[in-house]
């Protein structure tokens, strides 16, 4: 399943200058007010709105965010700030690319602000109204209209990580672990029961420029199995099957990662470079596994003349 592989779906390839978002982060919560704390009702949605979907389950969210959604790396935030989504500075970031832009900060909104909140930006040019809807709640501090702590810098680099899909198929995610203050997320028997495969660990702070890496805890694929989540998903080989710059896959989470008591639930912090992060784990279901012979030739699927996931015969025929 490697990058250069044909017969495949490709994420959208947009380039974006995104040091101005970081900025955003470092300053505060953001609102339609000039203060950082601005916090939205739940108004009427007005013409030309862009409204996200919440889930149900409390740590369940949608994965799909580009890779080029995690263009952060290397880049430092520290002593910058502004107030706001009203600000020229956001407003000549979410012009540069308005598409990639709403994207970026539907999923940092989702991770960062808790369930029952949102944040909105109107479009100056456009006069769209985007509304983003918080679910996870990570960074409370930030959330609160203050700098993000490490720890949610952490957090937010992580859960980006978590919903990044190289295919650009969005599949739903459990995700496991704590908030910036220590809090665990919350989940039920329900969700842990239908989310019952563990998949993957994700650490690192994008803000300051140390990277992002991920790690497995999944069963291996089989030659006959494959995902949309394939950059920590590990097969017989033990290797993932794409790369996924700048995601650095770092092998097994338990080689990186120290244990919280909760049997690979989450895990209390994970390690590399030596330096030490809040890691958030992942859980999928068995039923959004693709398996050649299973009458849909998947995103994840090649034409061919095997059973094996990249030359599947049964599901996306021979190849001309």
């Amino acid at each position: 399943m490697g990058s250069n592989e044909s017969g495949r779906r490709r994420g959208v390839a947009v380039r974006v200058s995104s040091w101005k978002l970081i900025l955003v982060l470092a300053g505060g919560a953001v609102g339609t007010g000039c203060g950082p704390t601005s916090q939205e009702p739940a108004p009427p949605d007005p013409v030309g709105t862009v409204k996200q979907e919440a889930l149900s389950y409390n740590s369940l969210s949608y994965n799909g965010l580009s890779f080029n959604g995690l263009s952060f790396n290397g880049l430092s935030f520290n002593g910058l700030s502004f107030n706001g989504l009203s600000s020229d500075a956001f407003a000549s970031w979410f012009d540069e690319d308005p598409v990639l832009a709403d994207e970026v900060m539907h999923y940092v909104i989702r991770c960062a602000v808790p369930e029952g909140e949102t944040r909105t930006y109107t479009d100056g040019r456009t006069e769209a109204v985007h509304i983003w809807p918080g679910l996870l709640g990570l960074a409370p501090t930030w959330a609160a209209g203050k700098p993000a702590t490490v720890a949610e810098q952490q957090l937010i680099s992580a859960c980006l990580a978590a919903h990044a899909n190289p295919f650009g198929v969005s599949v739903p995610i459990s995700v496991q672990g704590r908030d910036g203050t220590g809090g665990t997320i919350p989940s039920t028997p329900a969700e842990l029961a239908e989310f019952s495969r563990p998949e993957s660990c994700f650490f690192g702070n994008l803000f300051l420029g140390e990277g992002i890496y991920a790690g497995s805890q999944n069963p291996p694929l089989t030659a006959n199995q494959s995902t949309t989540r394939a950059c920590a998903v590990v097969d017989g080989s033990g290797m993932p099957r794409q790369t996924c710059a700048p995601m650095v896959y770092v092998g097994a989470c338990s080689a990186s990662c120290t244990p919280d008591g909760t049997s690979g639930l989450s895990f209390l912090s994970c390690t590399v470079g030596g330096i030490t992060y809040q890691p958030l784990t992942t859980r999928v279901r068995d039923a959004d596994l693709a398996v050649c012979g299973d009458g849909t030739c998947q995103v994840t699927e090649a034409c061919g003349a095997s059973t094996t996931y990249d030359a599947c015969a049964a599901d996306c025929g021979a190849c001309p």
